[in-house]
């Protein structure tokens, strides 16, 4: 496993940049009122996912606002950043548009499943970010053994975000 930052975890960027949150809204989509997402999980807003089953921790919010919605994707997004920032090794310098493909990945796959990824894995070791990710992101688009369109281009708009060039790191520190 990957070990922080000599200077913490926290060094990391907690948030992502525009890019990154407009794939995240574009790809979640919206939606004012609890639904089930495709495993199942009543979700509400840009993909937040209830801890029950009818979004009762939120139930006061429903039908959320988009700027209720967008205040609860952000504090999604910092839970995200700091898993992703203590599974990333230190010595490996992510910008802010790779960081935020990653995150975007993250939020929808889930935390577990990034700490336990071949991509992950190949991260850590220093391979090719670029090549890592055209090869590890795209494996990522089913449910299931069925293969979900929407994720499909998730994961190249990911791909695509990653491979965007920029001078703002990300990680190991936040310098956006």
């Amino acid at each position: 496993m990957a070990t922080p930052s000599a200077h913490g975890a926290a060094s990391s960027c907690q948030f992502v940049n525009r890019a990154a949150l407009d794939l995240i809204k574009f790809s979640e989509g919206f939606v004012s009122v609890s639904y089930p997402d495709p495993v199942g999980m009543p979700t509400a807003g840009y993909g937040h996912q209830c801890r029950e089953r009818d979004c009762r921790e939120i139930s006061a919010l429903l039908p959320l606002s988009y700027a209720s919605a967008h205040q609860l994707l952000v504090a999604d997004i910092t839970r995200f950043t700091k898993a992703l920032a203590s599974y990333i090794d230190s010595s490996v310098t992510l910008n802010d548009n790779q960081w935020g493909a990653l995150v975007s990945w993250a939020f929808n796959v889930g935390t577990e499943s990034v700490r336990n990824s071949t991509l992950l894995m190949r991260i850590n070791q220093h391979e090719n970010l670029g090549k890592i990710v055209a090869e590890e992101l795209p494996k990522w688009d089913r449910v299931g053994n069925t293969v979900l369109p929407g994720l499909v281009s998730r994961r190249a708009a990911e791909v695509a975000l990653f491979n965007r060039p920029s001078n703002r790191t990300a990680h190991p520190l936040c310098l956006c």
